[in-house]
């Protein structure tokens, strides 16, 4: 549904409703009122008849005499719409006066009515027309005795409903233009409203493929803010992995092309005979291995920023994830006889396991590889209040001022570090993807330096966010 229609809706339709109740009430309102200023015609019709009455006799015994030229309520009639008609009668119903066939009335007198007067008003029916009914009971007194008239004055309903519809028919005339009114100022505010996201949609579509840079709109409403905002965050999310895989690219045909030309060459003096088999073999299975590695980590660095991107990340029991590593790279310690230790406390961090793993694993891999044989390496997991903190300390020879600066970056591993250089890049983005930050200092001893501390500090599972 468009904004357009949807706001036509959401206010035409409450408006609608509104204006069929206010109708109907002012219809009955309006009817009411003419009732009420046309009841006092006929009000005045039976008085004017009451007044023309004459009696013998006193009350049971009373004879009533009426003389009511019919002229006489011609004075009352509206117009050649309406008419009236009467009958006088005595309170046992006979007609003194008027037309029969007008029904007596068999109703009472409200006890606190709208006059002062003995009358009642009612609807009726006169030769199978409608007719509103006054009744009034006079009292008629003369020199020749006293009785109770009964006196009923009926008015076709013709006029009344003619002025009510009328009435009616200019509300609904004044109604239907402010709904005009109305769906004419939506349409137009609509249409200026949404000038700013037709003039953005336009802008996207003109863009070049792959041009991601922020959406600018300075004129465009607040209520719009937050979409911009969103969409460029979108954007930037979007350029970014734009950016990681055209940097995956260049750097897997980078790195992996010098392993292969490499083991190409192998191959050749293997054939040439320049080399023993077994010699041959030896070098082409290192090449191999060197090579498995460098894609591994490659992949495993591509990896941590597709996880990046997903929030189904679960909390997880940090230390039985490090112990599980640790047994896995069991056999590269006993290999070395290092010294190893292992102190956790408990932790529950918010991550995927793999990158919890993976982070581990490089972290002992590097200290295995750079510790000493027959040295010592201490692995310890402490939490306080907010953040858990791993610490991998080796036995190593440290690293220099100079590769410190660019030790995080990809494939800058040093003299000091042999290798592709990616585990300490791997460490970095996993820990920033979690919130979490990796530090790398060299421990001295009496002056000189007796090892690397890798620190990486997590955030717990309730200070997370």
């Amino acid at each position: 549904m468009s904004l357009r229609r949807y706001l036509l809706l959401g206010i035409l339709l409450p408006i609608g409703i509104l204006i069929v109740i206010n109708t109907v009430s002012l219809y009955r309102q309006t009817l009411g009122a003419i009732n009420i200023a046309y009841d006092r015609t006929l009000l005045a019709s039976a008085k004017t008849i009451g007044e023309q009455l004459d009696v013998e006799g006193y009350d049971e015994l009373s004879v009533l005499r009426a003389t009511v030229p019919y002229s006489a309520l011609e004075a009352f009639e509206a117009d050649n719409r309406s008419q009236l008609v009467y009958r006088v009668s005595n309170l046992q119903g006979e007609v003194i006066s008027g037309f029969g066939e007008l029904p007596f009335w068999r109703g009472r007198i409200p006890d606190q009515g709208a006059y002062a007067a003995l009358v009642a008003f009612y609807d009726d029916r006169f030769r199978n027309d409608e007719v509103r009914v006054a009744v009034l009971l006079q009292p008629v007194a003369s020199a020749q005795g006293r009785g109770m008239a009964v006196v009923q004055v009926a008015e076709t309903l013709a006029l009344r409903e003619t002025l009510a519809r009328k009435v009616l028919l200019d509300t609904l005339w004044r109604q239907a233009l402010l709904i005009a009114v109305i769906v004419l100022v939506v349409i137009v505010v609509v249409q200026r409203a949404t000038r700013p996201v037709r003039r953005l949609s336009g802008e996207l579509k003109a863009r070049p493929e792959g041009d991601l840079t922020p959406v600018a709109a300075p004129d465009a409403p607040r209520e719009l803010l937050p979409l911009i905002e969103a969409t460029n965050q979108v954007m930037q999310r979007l350029q970014n992995l734009t950016e990681h895989q055209k940097r995956f690219v260049r750097d897997a045909s980078h790195q992996l092309r010098t392993p292969l030309a490499v083991l190409k060459t192998q191959v050749q003096s293997a054939l040439r005979g320049d080399v023993a088999p077994q010699q041959a073999l030896q070098e082409i299975e290192g090449t191999v291995e060197r090579a498995t590695v460098l894609a591994n980590q490659m992949l495993a660095l591509a990896k941590v920023e597709q996880l990046r991107q997903q929030t189904d990340a679960q909390a997880q029991d940090w230390p039985a994830l490090l112990r599980a590593v640790v047994v896995d790279v069991s056999p590269l310690l006993a290999d070395k006889d290092i010294d190893f230790e292992i102190i956790t406390q408990p932790a529950t961090v918010h991550a995927h396991e793999w990158m919890l793993r993976e982070l581990a694993r490089n972290l002992l891999h590097n200290a295995i590889k750079h510790s000493p044989h027959g040295g010592a390496l201490s692995v310890r997991l402490v939490s306080d209040n907010s953040y858990a903190a791993l610490t991998v300390s080796d036995g190593g020879p440290g690293i220099s001022a100079e590769l410190a600066a660019r030790l995080y970056e990809p494939f800058s591993a040093g003299d000091v570090r042999q290798g592709s250089g990616l585990g300490l890049a791997i460490c970095r983005e996993i820990t920033q993807a979690l919130g979490g930050s990796i530090t790398l200092e060299n421990r001295e001893d009496h002056g000189r330096i007796a090892g690397l501390d890798a620190t990486v500090r997590l955030p717990l599972v309730h200070n997370v966010g």
